[in-house]
Protein backbone atom coordinates (compact mmCIF):
# COMPACT_ATOMS: atom_id res chain seq x y z
CA UNK A 1 0.00 0.00 0.00
CA UNK A 2 0.89 3.30 -0.71
CA UNK A 3 0.52 5.80 1.92
CA UNK A 4 1.81 9.35 2.43
CA UNK A 5 3.14 12.96 0.95
CA UNK A 6 6.22 13.84 -0.36
CA UNK A 7 6.96 16.49 -2.05
CA UNK A 8 10.33 16.68 -4.64
CA UNK A 9 11.85 19.03 -7.52
CA UNK A 10 11.53 18.05 -10.93
CA UNK A 11 15.06 18.75 -12.51
CA UNK A 12 15.54 20.25 -15.77
CA UNK A 13 15.42 17.04 -17.89
CA UNK A 14 12.28 16.28 -16.45
CA UNK A 15 13.09 13.47 -13.87
CA UNK A 16 11.81 13.21 -10.52
CA UNK A 17 12.57 11.12 -7.32
CA UNK A 18 10.43 8.43 -6.59
CA UNK A 19 10.29 8.51 -2.42
CA UNK A 20 12.17 5.83 -1.03
CA UNK A 21 8.84 4.66 0.45
CA UNK A 22 7.36 3.80 -2.86
CA UNK A 23 10.29 2.52 -4.39
CA UNK A 24 10.02 0.02 -1.86
CA UNK A 25 6.20 -0.24 -2.71
CA UNK A 26 7.18 -1.19 -5.93
CA UNK A 27 9.89 -3.85 -5.35
CA UNK A 28 7.93 -5.71 -2.30
CA UNK A 29 5.46 -6.44 -4.99
CA UNK A 30 8.43 -8.04 -7.31
CA UNK A 31 8.29 -5.67 -10.49
CA UNK A 32 10.21 -2.62 -10.78
CA UNK A 33 8.10 -1.26 -13.57
CA UNK A 34 5.07 0.84 -13.38
CA UNK A 35 2.69 2.90 -15.36
CA UNK A 36 2.31 6.81 -15.65
CA UNK A 37 -1.06 7.77 -17.24
CA UNK A 38 -2.97 11.41 -16.99
CA UNK A 39 -6.10 11.40 -14.38
CA UNK A 40 -9.00 11.74 -16.17
CA UNK A 41 -10.35 14.02 -13.84
CA UNK A 42 -7.73 15.58 -11.69
CA UNK A 43 -5.03 17.55 -13.19
CA UNK A 44 -2.43 14.55 -12.31
CA UNK A 45 -0.67 11.78 -13.08
CA UNK A 46 -1.08 7.96 -11.46
CA UNK A 47 1.18 5.79 -10.77
CA UNK A 48 0.33 2.18 -11.38
CA UNK A 49 2.50 -0.77 -9.87
CA UNK A 50 2.41 -3.19 -13.16
CA UNK A 51 0.68 -5.88 -11.40
CA UNK A 52 -2.16 -3.11 -10.34
CA UNK A 53 -2.19 -2.02 -13.92
CA UNK A 54 -2.66 -5.35 -15.69
CA UNK A 55 -5.38 -5.49 -13.58
CA UNK A 56 -6.99 -3.28 -14.93
CA UNK A 57 -6.09 -4.08 -18.25
CA UNK A 58 -7.81 -6.91 -17.90
CA UNK A 59 -10.85 -5.49 -16.59
CA UNK A 60 -11.39 -2.72 -19.46
CA UNK A 61 -10.80 -5.65 -22.05
CA UNK A 62 -13.78 -7.06 -20.66
CA UNK A 63 -16.01 -3.98 -21.33
CA UNK A 64 -18.28 -3.56 -24.69
CA UNK A 65 -16.23 -2.90 -27.45
CA UNK A 66 -18.55 -0.59 -29.20
CA UNK A 67 -19.95 1.15 -26.51
CA UNK A 68 -19.27 5.15 -27.07
CA UNK A 69 -18.02 5.65 -23.66
CA UNK A 70 -15.63 2.86 -23.39
CA UNK A 71 -14.13 3.52 -26.31
CA UNK A 72 -13.31 7.30 -25.11
CA UNK A 73 -12.10 5.84 -21.78
CA UNK A 74 -9.72 3.57 -23.62
CA UNK A 75 -8.52 6.46 -25.79
CA UNK A 76 -8.29 9.02 -22.96
CA UNK A 77 -6.39 6.59 -20.11
CA UNK A 78 -4.94 3.75 -21.85
CA UNK A 79 -3.36 5.10 -24.62
CA UNK A 80 -1.49 7.65 -22.68
CA UNK A 81 0.20 5.18 -20.57
CA UNK A 82 3.14 5.26 -20.17
CA UNK A 83 5.58 2.37 -19.18
CA UNK A 84 8.58 3.33 -16.83
CA UNK A 85 11.52 2.46 -14.80
CA UNK A 86 13.20 4.23 -12.27
CA UNK A 87 17.18 4.89 -13.60
CA UNK A 88 19.73 3.76 -10.48
CA UNK A 89 18.91 7.17 -8.86
CA UNK A 90 15.45 6.40 -7.95
CA UNK A 91 14.16 9.31 -10.67
CA UNK A 92 11.54 8.55 -13.27
CA UNK A 93 11.65 10.62 -16.43
CA UNK A 94 8.37 12.25 -16.82
CA UNK A 95 8.13 13.33 -20.53
CA UNK A 96 7.44 17.02 -21.91
CA UNK A 97 4.02 16.11 -22.74
CA UNK A 98 2.85 14.83 -19.53
CA UNK A 99 4.33 17.85 -17.80
CA UNK A 100 2.64 19.83 -19.07
CA UNK A 101 -0.58 18.24 -19.56
CA UNK A 102 -1.24 18.31 -15.69
CA UNK A 103 1.49 21.50 -15.28
CA UNK A 104 4.25 20.23 -13.59
CA UNK A 105 7.44 22.17 -13.60
CA UNK A 106 9.60 22.26 -10.63
CA UNK A 107 7.62 21.80 -7.51
CA UNK A 108 6.32 18.25 -7.07
CA UNK A 109 4.34 16.46 -4.44
CA UNK A 110 3.63 12.43 -4.58
CA UNK A 111 0.80 11.39 -3.03
CA UNK A 112 0.31 7.71 -1.60
CA UNK A 113 -3.46 6.46 -2.56
CA UNK A 114 -3.69 2.49 -1.38
CA UNK A 115 -2.95 1.10 -4.25
CA UNK A 116 -1.60 3.63 -6.29
CA UNK A 117 0.80 6.69 -6.42
CA UNK A 118 -0.51 10.17 -7.51
CA UNK A 119 1.91 13.42 -9.35
CA UNK A 120 1.09 16.50 -8.75
CA UNK A 121 2.12 19.84 -9.55
CA UNK A 122 2.24 21.48 -5.67
CA UNK A 123 0.11 24.20 -6.34
CA UNK A 124 -2.42 22.29 -8.10
CA UNK A 125 -2.76 19.83 -4.87
CA UNK A 126 -2.66 22.79 -2.93
CA UNK A 127 -5.65 24.30 -4.78
CA UNK A 128 -7.40 20.80 -4.89
CA UNK A 129 -7.11 20.29 -1.23
CA UNK A 130 -7.96 24.03 -0.44
CA UNK A 131 -11.64 23.83 1.23
CA UNK A 132 -13.77 26.42 3.28
CA UNK A 133 -14.58 25.20 6.93
CA UNK A 134 -18.63 24.41 5.99
CA UNK A 135 -16.64 22.58 2.68
CA UNK A 136 -14.59 20.43 4.59
CA UNK A 137 -17.28 19.44 6.65
CA UNK A 138 -19.59 18.66 4.23
CA UNK A 139 -16.97 16.47 2.76
CA UNK A 140 -16.19 14.73 5.44
CA UNK A 141 -19.73 13.82 6.58
CA UNK A 142 -20.67 12.63 2.84
CA UNK A 143 -17.41 10.48 2.44
CA UNK A 144 -18.06 9.04 6.48
CA UNK A 145 -21.34 8.05 5.76
CA UNK A 146 -20.14 6.37 2.27
CA UNK A 147 -18.02 4.17 4.00
CA UNK A 148 -19.86 3.98 7.09
CA UNK A 149 -17.18 5.24 9.42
Amino acid sequence: MFRGQFAHTIDAKGRVSLPARFRDGLVAQGDPRFILTPALFDPCLHLYPMRAWEELEEKIAGLPSFDPNIVRFRRLYLSAALECELDKAGRVLVPPALRERVGLAKDALWAGMGRTVELWAQERWDAALALSDDERVAFERAVMEQIRV
